[in-house]
């Protein structure tokens, strides 16, 4: 008789160890991939992953979250931030705050990031904070901080005279925001560091700011590496399957980037039409980050000579993303945030200002952006077998794009960690 009890107490004991369902309602759903807008479609998520999108019967033990009046989103994406800076003098962060300090409120920009719902970033180097990122990311994918799940850069890589700090006497020894390398030889090596300290990305800095003799109307560049040394770096970054992501003001220095076979170009301020053609036809990703110039535009206290500057850099800045909308390149969100973490979701506003569709802008950071980061088998979408990375916010994106500014409920890998629907 004791067997047979315990042969009938099995199935119920499995059930209650199996995780219950999640049902989201939704009012509105943008899938992340498709143009259409589903209206009150269901999602049905088990552990991390979701089962089922569609008009099904609710399974009865199911928890049931009603967001039947709002629109929901997979989680967004940001594939340009800097989590180790923040407001405030570039110089004194690296000369006056050690690494732990910036680490902690690294985690604090994590949370804000998160909160903000974008579930997944890729940050583009620690800027002098060293390998601090890839403990960053361990520690949310442990579990043991709140955070989006993240692809990191580490160090990034420059030549010697091409980065910041600069302008401090010669006989003191100073730290800089970047690796800097020069020959082939200590490209090599260096790719090799940082991959072996963890960087899932390699970023490049293929030109950088003539900090000395800005002229009057934009900010100047000059070229960084030679051809020979990007090549290096990619291949040697390509043998370990690893990416590279190439600052670029310029468009000689964006052709030089794409033709040794870099998958990103970032800010790209100055990108001419042959060079979107370019990029277009090697499939080179353009992450514009319009938000830190514009930003940078309406900061307080610009001498009069700074803010023309910037101002027409901005300009053209919107130009340049104008032409990539009519090239047709792959565009990527990234908003390139140095401070007020969290706010990501401004960089919407820009590329709808300048031209782009609401719907391809939620695409930039959602399925456009997981194709970037070769992540579009789990995140980007909304559809079976992808992870539970959902959002929502209150109104509609389409018609209103600010309303992603504020959103109300963030879910990542199956588990809340937002939910302020009280409103």
């Amino acid at each position: 008789m004791r067997k047979i009890f315990y042969l009938l107490l099995i199935p119920f004991l499995i059930a209650l160890s199996q995780e219950k369902p999640t049902v989201i309602k939704c009012g509105a759903l943008i899938d992340g991939k498709s143009d259409e807008v589903k209206k009150n479609v269901l999602i049905l998520i088990s552990g991390n992953k979701i089962e089922k999108v569609g008009n099904f019967k609710i399974p009865e033990n199911a928890d049931v979250i009603d967001l039947s009046d709002m629109t929901v989103l997979p989680g967004l994406i940001d594939a340009h931030v800097h989590f180790f800076l923040h407001e405030g003098n570039y110089d004194d962060q690296l000369l006056k705050e050690s690494i732990p300090y910036r680490t902690i409120r690294a985690v604090v920009h994590a949370k804000q990031t998160l909160e903000a719902g974008f579930t997944t970033v890729r940050d583009l180097e620690t800027e002098g904070a060293g390998y601090a990122d890839v403990d960053l990311k361990k520690a949310i994918d442990q579990g043991i901080i709140p955070g989006p799940r993240m692809q990191v850069s580490t160090r990034a890589l420059s030549v010697t005279g091409g980065y910041a700090l600069m302008g401090y006497s010669w006989e003191i020894q100073v730290p800089t925001g970047a690796q800097l390398v020069d020959g082939v030889d200590e490209a090599r090596k260096a790719v090799r560091e940082q991959i072996k300290y963890g960087a899932d990305w390699i970023k490049i800095y293929a030109d950088s700011r003539r900090r000395r003799s800005e002229v009057a109307d934009s900010l100047t560049w000059y070229l960084t590496f030679s051809d020979d040394e990007l090549k290096a770096i990619v291949e040697e970054a390509n043998k370990m399957n690893v990416k590279v992501a190439a600052h670029c003001y310029s468009s000689i220095a964006a052709q030089k980037a794409v033709n040794s076979g870099v998958a990103s170009i970032e800010h790209g301020l100055y990108l001419d039409e042959p060079t979107l053609k370019l990029m277009k036809e090697k499939g080179v990703y353009y992450c514009p980050t319009l938000l830190a110039y514009y930003r940078w535009s309406k900061r307080e206290g610009l001498s009069p000579e700074v803010k023309k500057m910037i101002e027409n850099t901005v300009k053209l800045h919107a130009e340049t993303f104008k032409r990539a909308l009519k090239v047709g390149v792959k565009i990527a969100f990234g908003s390139d945030l140095t401070e007020a973490h969290g706010s990501n979701a401004e960089e919407f506003e820009l590329m709808v200002k300048y031209g782009m569709k609401p719907m391809d802008a939620i695409k930039s950071a959602t399925s456009v952006a997981a194709e970037l980061l070769g992540w579009q088998d789990k995140i980007g979408s909304i559809e079976p077998g992808k992870l539970a990375d959902i959002i929502a916010v209150k109104g509609d994106p389409l018609k209103d794009i600010s309303v992603l500014k504020d959103v109300k409920f963030v879910m990542k890998d199956g588990k809340i960690v937002k939910n302020s629907k009280q409103f």
